[in-house]
C-alpha cells in the first residue's frame, strides 16, 4: 500500500492525511460531528480528549486541499461548542495545524515537508493560551518548533506538537500518528474497542456497544425541538457563524468552507424556524 502521493506542484511526498482532535469526551463530540455529514471514526484519545479520523473524500477523490477542508471542519465543529477543536493535517508539500475555539478567529501554523517553519511565532503563543498550556515550559517547547532544525521534518514537528499536548491529557491511540496516510489512520481507528462511526444525523451507531443514554439527556436542551432557550441561542450562533463561512467559501471556491457554512446556516435556520412555529407555553 503506497504511502506517497504526487503533490499539486508535481513532486512526490507523503500521502495526505488528517486528524481532528476535540478536547471533550466522545459522547459530547459525536452529536456535533454529525453536523459535518462526513464519514468519520470517533474514539477516545486520552483524558478529556477525542479524535475524529475522516474518510478523506474531499482531498483523496476531489481537488480540495486537505488544509482548507480541515480548517473549515474544525471551525464548524467549534462554533457553539464549549470545547476547542484542533485539526492536524499533512500532504506532499506541507504539514500544519488549525485550532478553532468558539467564535474566535482560528489560529494555525505550517511547516514545509522538510520541516522549515512557515508560520508566525505569535500563532504558537495564541495556541498555548487558548489551550491553557503552561506559559513557561510548554511555550518554550512550542517555540522550538518554530526554529530551524535540519533534523526535523514536518512529521517530526507535528509529533513534537502532540508531545506537548500529552501534558494536558492527550494520548493518541497507537497507529494514529501524524504523517500516516488516511487509509492507515482509518484502519488503526477501526481496531479500537471504543470506536464508533459518525456519518450524519440519524445514522450514528457504535462499532462495539451503544452510546450512553446519559449523553443524550445532557444534549437535549440544545436540540431544536426541545424548546429550551439554549437551543434558540445555539441556532442564532450557527446562523451568525455560517453566513461569513459560506460567503468566504463561495468567494474562494472552497468546497470545505462552503459546506461548513451551509451546514451551520441550515441547522441554525431549522432551530429558529422550529422555535417560531412551536413557541413554549
Amino acid at each position: 500500500m503506497s504511502t506517497e502521493a504526487t503533490s499539486r506542484t508535481g513532486r512526490t511526498g507523503p500521502a495526505p492525511g488528517a486528524l481532528l482532535l476535540c478536547r471533550a469526551a466522545p459522547d459530547s463530540v459525536a452529536p456535533a460531528a454529525q453536523l459535518l455529514r462526513e464519514r468519520m471514526l470517533l474514539t477516545r484519545a486520552g483524558e478529556g480528549w477525542s479524535v475524529l479520523v475522516p474518510e478523506g473524500r474531499p482531498w483523496l477523490h476531489g481537488e480540495e486541499p486537505v488544509d482548507r477542508v480541515m480548517t473549515g471542519w474544525a471551525t464548524a465543529l467549534a462554533v457553539g461548542a464549549p470545547w476547542p477543536v484542533l485539526a492536524l493535517w499533512w500532504d506532499a508539500d506541507r504539514a500544519g495545524y488549525t485550532l478553532a475555539s468558539g467564535f474566535r478567529r482560528p489560529v494555525g501554523y505550517i511547516w514545509l515537508t522538510n520541516g522549515t517553519p512557515a508560520g508566525e511565532d505569535e500563532a504558537m503563543r495564541t495556541f498555548a493560551a487558548r489551550l491553557a498550556l503552561d506559559p513557561v515550559l510548554d511555550v518554550q517547547s512550542l517555540d522550538r518548533l518554530t526554529k530551524p532544525d535540519p533534523a526535523s521534518d514536518a512529521r517530526a514537528r507535528l509529533r513534537g506538537l502532540v508531545a506537548v499536548l500529552t501534558r494536558v491529557g492527550l494520548d493518541l491511540p497507537a497507529g494514529l500518528a501524524p504523517g500516516e496516510p488516511t487509509d492507515r489512520l482509518r484502519e488503526a481507528a477501526r481496531d479500537r474497542p471504543d470506536a464508533r462511526p459518525v456519518e450524519g444525523e440519524g445514522r450514528q451507531e457504535t462499532v462495539r456497544g451503544e452510546p450512553e443514554v446519559a449523553a443524550g439527556r445532557r444534549l437535549t436542551p440544545w436540540l431544536p425541538w426541545s424548546g429550551d432557550p439554549k437551543a434558540h441561542a445555539l441556532a442564532l450562533a450557527q446562523m451568525v457563524a455560517g453566513l461569513p463561512l459560506a460567503a468566504w467559501g463561495l468567494r474562494h471556491r472552497s468546497g470545505g468552507w462552503l459546506a461548513a457554512g451551509a451546514l451551520l446556516l441550515a441547522h441554525g435556520a431549522l432551530g429558529l424556524s422550529y422555535g417560531l412555529t412551536h413557541p413554549r407555553d
